[in-house]
């Protein structure tokens, strides 16, 4: 036994202006984590109550979430929705993944297409992806100047909070694997026919700036957790784990907003004595 617990999540979010250590270390499970078959148990039961707080939710219709996945290839952004967010009844929950901005969305700013995908009141939004694209793959890619995305660190914090005012919660993680982890499961999707659809070239040249994706995925971390939209550094080298930690902090963020389900109005109930 170990004295993690599903009521004690282990994931803290990163303080505001603290730059977290994303060492290889950092992507192995933390300290307190359930063995393996009490873990189950527990993400089973998480997975629950998360489901049945999301259907308050959706009924209440007043609030939504936003969820941000963020991570490197093969980091497990799209294990995390089938597994944690498969639980999610899909009429309440909405997927968007953001891959290389098109032709219209760049004659835009770039927080455009981002704002067409937030979820409205009543559901859980889930980005693969998302507007860090644009102080991540364009700061180390070079595709624009720094004197672009570096300003765009307070535009993403005024966004946030503006979608924090207007009723929605906004939850951010970033699923950080270890240089070997992202190897082995590079060589499986390439070897394995169910996935290597999933390969590009271009993995291997993000791979090649470690170092440069390390910096700025800490930079960005460290500019954009705030109190109102933290972030949340995932230790995702274990599957299971990652599932697990990341069914933590949405449960009790979910439980935390208390969605109530609408009262019936009298004349409605009053529609039980026709029901012959």
């Amino acid at each position: 036994m170990t004295d993690g617990d599903s009521s004690s999540p282990l994931l803290v979010p990163v303080p505001p202006g603290t730059r977290p250590e994303l060492t290889d270390a950092a992507a192995k499970p933390p300290a307190g984590t359930p063995r393996s078959e009490e873990r189950d148990e527990q993400l089973a039961a998480l997975l629950d109550r998360m489901a049945g707080a999301q259907h308050a939710l959706y009924a209440e219709g007043r609030r939504a979430l936003l969820i941000v996945l963020q991570g490197r290839d093969a980091s497990g952004k799209d294990g995390v929705i089938r597994k944690v967010f498969g639980a999610f009844n899909p009429e309440g929950c909405q997927v968007t993944s953001f891959g290389a901005p098109s032709e219209a969305e760049l004659a835009h700013d770039f927080l455009w297409r981002v704002h067409t995908s937030v979820p409205p009141r009543g559901r859980v939004g889930l980005f693969n992806r998302s507007h860090y694209e644009d102080v991540l793959v364009v700061r180390v890619r070079k595709l624009a100047p720094k004197s672009v995305w570096s300003r765009r660190y307070d535009h993403i914090t005024a966004f946030e909070r503006m979608l924090v005012d207007e009723g929605t919660m906004v939850l951010k993680f970033f699923l950080h694997v270890s240089h070997d982890e992202q190897r082995e499961r590079l060589q499986k999707r390439l070897t394995d026919p169910e996935k290597n659809w999933k390969f590009r070239a271009g993995d291997l040249d993000d791979r090649a700036l470690w170092d440069d994706y390390t910096d700025a995925y800490a930079d960005a971390i460290a500019r954009c957790s705030t109190k109102w939209a933290p972030w949340y550094v995932v230790p995702a080298d274990k599957k299971s784990v990652r599932d697990y930690l990341v069914a933590q902090v949405v449960t009790e963020a979910l439980e935390r907003m208390a969605p109530e389900y609408p009262r019936a109005e009298p004349e409605v109930l009053k529609m039980l004595e026709r029901i012959v």
